[in-house]
């Protein structure tokens, strides 16, 4: 199995995948921001002439002219405003949406294996906040990001024609501002990608404790989950407390370095004016547009915090991304057409973890239209044995075969099409039993739906409902019974008409009279069909076409049920143990 791969994605892929994409976006953006930034230089010019000629001349003429100036840029500012967002928030939205469609379609493609290690609250903040950063990179982030230098080194050069002495005074709290800023955005990124995995976790946790609420209530231990998510929520805060210091840091750094600036200019400005080099328009405009020149500095702290969150999350979906897909298309390059379910283990070894095998060297046939049934104790390896049938497990060592075409080969989405499983967790979505039953056939007509309804008799339970098949049965079916809920996937797996049946426990959670009736319809369903069953009750095998007996994951005994009564072996032992109880 893949393993995660530690990536970093740099300011170069970044580019390349998400803003080179949509340059024309982004190029119309930026123009839009350039207009935007310009126009609001408008004021502090305005505001030289206004003090200085104006005022002085009582100009009513000129005062005129500014105002309507001084109006349009402030109309164009708003302008622009509403188009950037228009076109660059909602690109950026709509890249969010592709995005975590990508990443759920990715994780979608891993194996079953990334399943059982990975939990269920953990991939859904991968999918759904890990990716929300990226709209920091073709949203007005980073347009506001080059507007706002663009902004700076224009204010920097008419501070510059109106008073280089005080343009370097200033120069100098900036460029100790600028170097902390790099050297805290070091120090945030790492916080953010933990803070990721610490959310992760957390909204991990959270989801088993909603889906085990009963098991929580019915031992009484509320108190030890809230203490457990308590602490979980404290180590997020902690991380966000990291963070938010370097922040602070930033910003008090800032107030405190422009504030030595401002006061440094009072006093060399207030010198000039007395001195006659510098009148009080001049002093005003400059105070105006070292506002300009700084706050986009200020600001790029905050949108350079942004990116560096939108970089941190992207780094994790990268680690998604470059995991090895489940169905490579390199390897498994036969697309079976129609198939006549013949299938073959050849010396087949599996292990969960390195070395430590549970299923070793197993051989079998199972021939088309035949039913293999595999019993033993709990744990001796049938289920995984079920597994590799399904494709859900790959074979250590060994070879599995289907019409003599080695499975290892084939395109998993071709072998599936043919596969049905009804397994031991009656997993069932929210929504209804009749979007339930049409899972693996959403188009199926209303007649073939009513005949897998008929046949796994689960008209016997939706006839007593008001709604019938429309009633909801809330998440993974909680408003119905064990037997219901089992009837209802076996139900969807007569609708899918496959060449193969897994059946793990397919009658686990069913009554002695439900039993008797599923029976019936299973019978029809296998007919002519390639179907492993494992079953704790052996009497629901007794037609089987072989039986095998798995013990530490070996084949101890195989045969139909007859011949293993008569060899009073281990088979004989479990079944007239069961037939005692």
């Amino acid at each position: 199995m893949s393993t995660e791969k530690k990536s970093k994605v740099t300011a170069t892929q970044a580019f390349r995948e998400f803003i080179w994409p949509r340059r024309k976006l982004v190029l119309l953006g930026l123009i839009l921001i350039v207009i935007s930034r310009l126009a609001g230089l408008v004021l502090p010019g305005a505001s030289k002439y206004l003090i200085d000629n104006v005022i002085v001349d009582k100009d009513m003429q000129m005062l005129k002219v500014l105002l309507l100036i001084v109006a349009g840029s402030i109309l164009v500012q708003a302008v622009t405003s509403y188009w950037l967002t228009q076109l660059l928030s909602v690109e950026a939205q709509l890249l969010i949406s592709k995005l975590r469609a990508k990443v759920q379609e990715k994780i979608l493609s891993l194996p079953i294996s990334y399943f059982d290690n990975t939990k269920s609250g953990a991939l859904v903040s991968r999918i759904m906040t890990d990716v929300e950063g990226v709209r920091n990179l073709v949203g007005t982030g980073l347009v506001q990001l080059v507007g706002g230098t663009l902004t700076s080194i224009v204010s920097l050069f008419l501070l510059i024609s109106i008073s280089p002495l005080m343009t370097v005074y200033v120069l100098v709290p900036v460029g100790i501002f600028a170097y902390i800023a790099l050297k805290a955005f070091g120090y945030i990124r790492p916080i953010f990608r933990e803070r990721g995995v610490l959310n992760a976790r957390v909204t991990g946790r959270l989801v088993e404790t909603l889906n085990g609420v009963r098991v929580i209530k019915g031992f009484n231990a509320e108190k030890q989950e809230n203490a457990i998510f308590a602490e979980g929520v404290d180590t997020l805060f902690q991380n966000v407390k990291k963070s938010l210091t370097a922040t602070s840091i930033m910003t008090s750094s800032a107030t405190f370095l422009l504030g030595i600036a401002t006061t440094g200019i009072m006093g060399i400005g207030g010198y000039q004016i007395i001195q006659g080099n510098l009148t009080f328009g001049e002093f005003l405009s400059f105070t105006l547009y070292l506002g300009f020149m700084i706050a986009p500095i200020v600001q790029m702290s905050n949108i350079g915090s942004q990116l560096t969150e939108a970089f941190a999350g992207l780094d994790r979906t990268e680690e998604i991304m470059n995991m090895e897909p489940e169905d490579d298309k390199t390897v498994r390059t036969v697309n079976l057409g129609e198939i006549k379910g013949n299938i073959k283990f050849e010396d087949v070894s599996f292990a969960y973890i390195e070395d430590k095998e549970v299923v070793h060297n197993i051989s079998f046939e199972a021939p088309k239209g035949s039913v293999t049934a595999l019993v033993g104790s709990s744990g001796s390896g049938k289920s995984t044995i079920a597994g590799l049938a399904a494709t859900f497990l790959n074979p250590n060592s060994g070879k599995i075969t289907i019409d003599d075409v080695d499975l290892s080969t084939v395109s998993l989405s071709s072998y599936r099409q043919h596969l049905g499983v009804v397994l031991q967790d009656d997993f069932l979505f929210e929504g209804t039993i009749r979007e339930n039953i049409l899972f693996p056939r959403p188009n199926a007509t209303e007649a073939q739906l009513l005949q897998a309804v008929d046949a796994a008799y689960v008209n016997e339970f939706t006839d007593r409902f008001e709604k019938g098949l429309d009633t909801l049965i809330g998440e993974r079916g909680v408003k119905l019974s064990g037997g219901q809920r089992q009837r209802i996937t076996i139900a969807r797996a007569i609708l899918a008409d496959p060449k193969i049946i897994i059946l793990d426990e397919a009658t686990s959670n069913l009554d002695t009279e439900s039993e008797s009736l599923i029976q019936k319809s299973l019978n029809e369903l296998m007919k002519g069909r390639t179907t492993f069953v494992i079953a704790h009750r052996l009497s629901t095998i007794r037609q089987a076409s072989q039986i095998l007996v798995i013990e530490e994951g070996h084949i101890v005994e195989r045969g139909n049920h007859d011949d293993l009564i008569e060899k009073k072996g281990r088979y004989f032992e479990l079944y007239t143990y069961q037939a005692r109880i």
